[in-house]
């Protein structure tokens, strides 16, 4: 089959990298190669890392390391759900405290302009129009890309958040 043909079958998909315990980079880098290596998952492309303080949660976290990474797959979004927390849970995730610190979290963004409210899902990712940590390094990789229930760009749903505090882009090669 052509590779052109193989494309137009993939959806384009973001996800959201953060974490706060343990060596969060080091468990970005391995979430990237376990991703590249499904033979359904192609990735793209990684936004600059981000340092953030963390949102919500109890008191006295560190500080959280934040990224989105671009894919093209062929999975379904329950799929990659599914590959996504089998990742998490390598990298030492647990699931304990809503909001609470952890080695590696991965959040499906936005998948295509697909829309989908299930109890183990929701697309595009709820609050992701109100975090400067996911619109920040999203807006890196896709500016124009549009929110498809908001029906408004990346780069202009960062806008409408007030000023970013506390927030610094690394210079991390990654």
């Amino acid at each position: 089959m052509p590779q052109n043909m193989i494309k137009k079958n993939k959806s384009r998909a973001f996800l959201g990298f953060g974490g706060n315990l343990g060596d969060p980079l080091n468990n970005f880098r391995h979430a990237r190669q376990q991703l590249a290596k499904h033979p359904q998952v192609e990735v793209i492309s990684s936004s600059p890392l981000y340092r953030t303080p963390p949102v919500g949660g109890p008191d006295g976290q560190p500080d959280y390391l934040n990224s989105v990474v671009e894919i093209r797959t062929g999975l379904t979004a329950l799929d990659l759900l599914q590959l996504c927390r089998r990742i998490e849970n390598d990298a030492g995730r647990i699931r304990d405290l809503p909001w609470g610190p952890r080695t590696l979290d991965i959040d499906l963004l936005v998948i295509d302009d697909l829309m989908m409210d299930v109890p183990l899902l929701t697309l595009p990712h709820p609050r992701l129009h109100q975090r400067h940590f996911v619109l920040l390094p999203l807006n890196d990789l896709a500016p124009q890309l549009n929110h498809p229930v908001l029906n408004e760009t990346i780069s202009n749903l960062l806008k409408t958040l007030p000023a970013a505090a506390g927030i610094t882009q690394l210079n991390e090669t990654w």
